[in-house]
C-alpha cells in the first residue's frame, strides 16, 4: 500500500440522485476530521444539490468535467446505483478517475458502479449483503466476497452495506496515518469501531 502522506490529499466523494445518505455522511465524518491531511470535495455529473434516498440533499462542488485532481476516489451506494450503472458517461468518468487515483473506496452498492468499469475484473470486493445477488448479477467477473466487513485488493477497498463504510474509512485512515489516529477519531465520535474486516454479522449463514 502506498501510504505517502507528505502533502494534503484530496478525497473526491461522488454523488448521484438517490445515493444512500449514511454511505456518504459516515465516512466523510471520519475523513473530514483530518483537515490538515485530507481535503474533501464532492462531485456529481452536474454540480449543485444532489438529493439522497432519504430526501436530504448534499451540494456537489464540481461536475465530472471540471473536478480537480482526486487522490482518493470515494463511491457510495444507494438505490440510485440501479439507474447509474447504465449511465455510461458517469461510468467512464469513474474509470478514468479511479485509474489516476492513489486509492478507490466503495461503500455498499457503489461497488457495482466500479465493477461496471471493468477495473474490478478478477479482483476481490464486497458489497451490501441485502443487495449482494443484484450486484453479482451486474458483473460476475469480480470475486465477490460474501463474508467481509470490507475487502482490500491492491489500491481498491470496498465495504459492505451502509454503516460498514465507517469501519472501512477508519481502516483506511489507519493505513495512511496509523492505528492511534483512527482510534482517536472513533473515540472522538463515540463510535464503536469494528476493527476486524472478517467480523461480518450480516453475511448470510
Amino acid at each position: 500500500m502506498n501510504t505517502s502522506t507528505s502533502s494534503l490529499k484530496t478525497v473526491g466523494a461522488l454523488l448521484f440522485p438517490n445515493f444512500e445518505l449514511l454511505d456518504v455522511a459516515g465516512p466523510l465524518e471520519m475523513l473530514g476530521n483530518l483537515p490538515d491531511k485530507l481535503k474533501i470535495v464532492t462531485v456529481a455529473e452536474k454540480s449543485g444539490l444532489v438529493c439522497s434516498s432519504q430526501g436530504i440533499s448534499i451540494l456537489a462542488d464540481f461536475d465530472i468535467k471540471n473536478v480537480p485532481h482526486i487522490d482518493y476516489l470515494f463511491i457510495p451506494g444507494g438505490m440510485g446505483t440501479r439507474q447509474e450503472i447504465y449511465n455510461q458517461a458517469l461510468i467512464n468518468w469513474i474509470k478514468d478517475c479511479s485509474q489516476h487515483a492513489d486509492f478507490t473506496l466503495t461503500v455498499c452498492t457503489g461497488a457495482a458502479l466500479l465493477a461496471k468499469t471493468g477495473l474490478l475484473d478478477g479482483r476481490s470486493a464486497t458489497t451490501n449483503k441485502l443487495a449482494f445477488n443484484w450486484v453479482v448479477e451486474q458483473h460476475p467477473a469480480v470475486h465477490w466476497v460474501v463474508k467481509a466487513r470490507w475487502v482490500t485488493d491492491g489500491n481498491i477497498i470496498s465495504s459492505s452495506g451502509v454503516a460498514a463504510g465507517i469501519d472501512m474509512s477508519l481502516y483506511f485512515i489507519e493505513c495512511l496515518y496509523g492505528f492511534e489516529t483512527s482510534q482517536s477519531l472513533a473515540k472522538k465520535t463515540e463510535y464503536r469501531w469494528s476493527h476486524d474486516a472478517q467480523d461480518d454479522p450480516f453475511a448470510p449463514s
